[in-house]
């Protein structure tokens, strides 16, 4: 323990980019200051969110690579610069986000039982970990070995838990904790003469960018905006260079604030494949924007239908408690979700009214407080 009685708190993950898990981070951090003393160690000198000034950053390594193998050569590397960290800080508490930190966090556990460690799944793992063969049986064989040294695994979803359970033997304790948001002021008119969608996130394929394109291009009166980067991007752009309808979409890029773009839309869409739960869902109804998403693992059925099942038929859509949900895929049912409220302006209202108070439901508050008590439990 440090001077003042103050716990020693570490919060270790990749870098602190423009991702859900990096926002949630970034959220908690003005939070945990206030109780705890804070270290935010990172792989990489990646930053896009702010930092406060009392959390003393820790760059691991200065060069980030997407390749495998090298990520894979540099791993015992991070350990043993983890390792040295957490001994030479007398670290109480060590929190890792995201797969990598959380295998190094297990290792940490091994070597130090009296440090008390807590894991945070971020994605729907039976899905997220099949990019590869290798990377799947790869962390089949890790996951159950790593993770249950920890004193707690939190995810952010019901299905994520359920997931690590069935499919990945993880017996130990599982919590969960879902993401923060900021409420913003709400939203309360809409274009009268068109519809003005909005889609935020990494343009590669699990987000299936190109669905929410194809759902559009027979539907007049429609525009819209990606706001995010990836490898999906250059084609995306060079498949409609030349297309009349391409006046109608526009890609954006990475911005550091997204609510000024909510805000000057009418709906916003997720399109995923798989997810682990999407914050920009929450960001949408935190600003009144209604939202059309894919019921895809996990997430959108927790937040928009309170995790209440619900059949949807192929080619269709269904109104949700607090948005639309099509299924996974299906260009058809999302075509006709967004024609819904293209035809029915008075459900862009009522659905901005319904997911402005959903949101009430995840303030940084109230869920940094189940974080706080989830540090002291262990």
């Amino acid at each position: 323990m440090s001077s003042g009685n103050k716990k020693n708190i570490s919060i270790l993950t990749i870098s602190l980019a423009s991702g859900g898990a990096e926002k949630v981070i970034s959220l908690l951090l003005p939070e945990l200051v206030k109780t705890y003393n804070v270290h935010l160690v990172l792989f990489y000198e990646n930053i896009h969110f702010p930092i406060p000034e009392e959390v003393n950053t820790v760059i691991l390594h200065q060069n980030q690579s997407d390749d495998f193998s090298k990520k894979i050569f540099k791993f015992p590397r991070f350990i043993s610069r983890y390792h040295d960290f957490v001994r030479k800080n007398q670290i109480d508490a060590s929190i890792s986000f995201l797969t990598r930190p959380n295998f190094i966090n297990g290792f940490i556990k091994m070597r130090h039982p009296d440090i008390k460690v807590i894991i945070g799944e971020r994605c729907y793992p039976s899905i997220a970990y099949k990019s590869s063969n290798l990377r799947y049986w790869l962390y089949k064989f890790l996951i159950p070995i790593l993770y249950n040294k920890a004193d707690i695994v939190f995810s952010n979803s019901k299905h994520i838990n359920d997931d690590l359970t069935k499919s990945f033997r993880v017996k130990t304790n599982l919590e969960i904790l879902y993401n923060p948001v900021i409420m913003q002021k709400r939203k309360e008119s809409f274009s009268s003469n068109d519809l003005k969608l909005i889609s935020v996130g990494s343009l590669k394929p699990i987000k299936n960018p190109s669905m929410i394109i194809n759902a559009i291009k027979n539907i007049d009166g429609i525009s819209l905006t990606f706001l995010g980067d990836g490898q999906l991007r250059k084609s995306l752009e060079q498949e409609f260079a030349n297309d009349s309808f391409s006046k109608s979409v526009s890609f954006e890029g990475t911005v550091r604030n997204v609510n000024p773009y909510l805000t000057q839309h009418d709906c916003f869409i997720l399109s995923s494949n798989s997810e682990g739960f999407p914050n920009v869902i929450l960001e949408a109804m935190a600003t009144g924007l209604p939202v059309i998403s894919t019921n895809c693992m996990s997430g959108p059925l927790e937040i928009l239908n309170e995790n209440k099942k619900l059949i949807i038929e192929e080619g269709d859509f269904v109104k949700a408690k607090y948005g639309l949900l099509v299924n996974v895929g299906d260009v058809i049912g999302l075509e006709k979700a967004i024609r819904y409220l293209l035809d029915n302006p008075k459900m862009l209202i009522e659905y901005g009214k319904r997911g402005y108070e959903r949101a009430r439901d995840y303030t940084v508050e109230s869920i940094y407080a189940e974080f706080e008590k989830m540090i002291e439990k262990v």
